[in-house]
């Protein structure tokens, strides 16, 4: 709202300095110091609201050190992050933007799946929270909606031509509409690779002629399983204080990289990569994100004053996933969310190989001590705070290999 003042007042009255609205750059430092701001100081007042209406965690008993203490430690506080991502992207955002309002729609709609499921859980005193099928249900509907929109609308494009620097003069002297260079498609990048572009349609070529209008067969089921991947990996990951926080806060800044240089023409071209047009608006969305994600670690901290609950790790996750998608690096979520895989994968293992053995040997044995990954180094007698700390060093590792795919290829 505010950029639309700011640039009334550029363009209409000509009032000076109100143009600096216009750089992304400028709002996205703006976004993250509000939202920082918001989360501090008014996270205060929303955990002491959660506790004066016992709004806590219930903690089952998985014989872990320092577990009894965290029983009754405010939960829901992914609302916290919630609100101070939403009320700077409003202010500072342009709102008829079709990346913002995907985001802010997968912000609202996994807020409210993970608040339903908290309610459960505090209020109606079920452990299980909302069933599965139902989170299931939410996701898919998210992902269609995504992948639809990814599909469908006519604002979402990459660039046609290879030659940006040539786009530009071109377009500078008039000489070629530069709209007319983009087009609809579905590719994504694949990381590692020169000429690194894949396009799902590609998957229906064996079908025939006209397959590329198929296409979305492929992509919306393929949109649908990331975010229900992405969304329950950064659930699983919310286990002891400040790690899917901090951790989703490195994946976060490494995806607004990615955002800024794709959504501008210039440093798309240099990097020669992929231009998505008008994606680089999704970087003052990030950068509000980021605040709020470590703004909650104020409080999130060991030990916890607050815990996020599946209305803020489920948000996380869908919002990751939707970035990823968007600005077509979602081959590039195995390294870039790494810490997610490993929770989701030692679950997996787990599962699977107690069930393989208790029906082949008649009892379950077990890969590790405890899953997800986090509490199996608990049981071996490392303090949270160590743990939370080296996944947060492997998530910025990750993060600087996922950066460097830029250049690497």
């Amino acid at each position: 709202m505010l950029y639309y003042l700011f640039e009334y007042l550029d363009k209409t009255l000509d009032v000076p300095g109100t143009g600096v609205f216009q750089y992304i750059t400028f709002r996205s430092a703006l976004a993250i110091i509000m939202s920082l701001l918001l989360s501090t100081i008014y996270g205060k007042r929303v955990i002491g609201f959660l506790r004066r209406q016992q709004i806590g965690e219930t903690v089952r008993e998985l014989g872990l050190e320092g577990q009894t203490q965290k029983a009754g430690t405010p939960t829901m506080g992914g609302v916290i992050i919630i609100f101070s991502t939403l009320i700077p992207v409003f202010l500072l955002a342009k709102l008829n933007n079709i990346y913002v309002i995907l985001l802010i729609v997968s912000m609202l709609w996994m807020g409210l799946i993970g608040f339903l499921d908290d309610y459960i859980k505090v209020f109606k005193k079920d452990k299980e929270g909302l069933k599965g099928i139902f989170k299931v249900i939410g996701q898919v509907g998210l992902g269609v909606i995504v992948g639809a929109t990814l599909y469908f609308h006519p604002g979402v494009t990459v660039r046609k031509d290879t030659q940006t620097a040539k786009i530009v003069v071109n377009a500078a002297q008039n000489t070629i509409n530069p709209v007319s260079l983009q087009e609809k498609s579905t590719a994504t990048t694949i990381p590692f690779f020169k000429n690194n572009e894949f396009d799902y349609a590609e998957l229906l070529a064996w079908t025939g002629d006209g397959y590329e209008n198929w296409a979305w067969l492929v992509f919306i089921p393929i949109v649908i399983f990331i975010i229900t991947a992405v969304s329950n990996g950064a659930n699983l990951t919310d286990g002891i204080d400040g790690l899917a926080a901090g951790t989703s806060a490195i994946s976060v800044i490494a995806l607004g990289v990615f955002t800024f240089v794709s959504g501008n023409i210039m440093f798309s071209n240099y990097l020669n990569i992929m231009f998505i047009p008008n994606s680089g608006e999704m970087t003052v969305f990030i950068a509000a994100f980021v605040g709020a994600l470590v703004g909650f670690l104020w409080y999130n901290s060991y030990p916890a004053a607050v815990f996020m609950g599946d209305t803020g790790s489920l948000t996380i996750g869908g919002v990751i996933a939707v970035l990823a998608i968007a600005v077509r690096k979602e081959m590039l979520i195995p390294v870039i969310c790494g810490i997610f895989l490993a929770e989701n994968l030692s679950v997996v293992l787990q599962v699977a190989y107690f069930k393989y053995t208790k029906k082949k040997y008649g009892e379950g044995r077990r890969i590790f001590l405890m899953s997800p990954l986090h509490h199996h180094y608990q049981k071996k007698g490392y303090h949270e705070s160590k743990i939370v700390t080296r996944f947060w060093i492997v998530g910025i590792l990750l993060a600087i290999v996922s950066i460097v795919t830029l250049k690497l290829r």
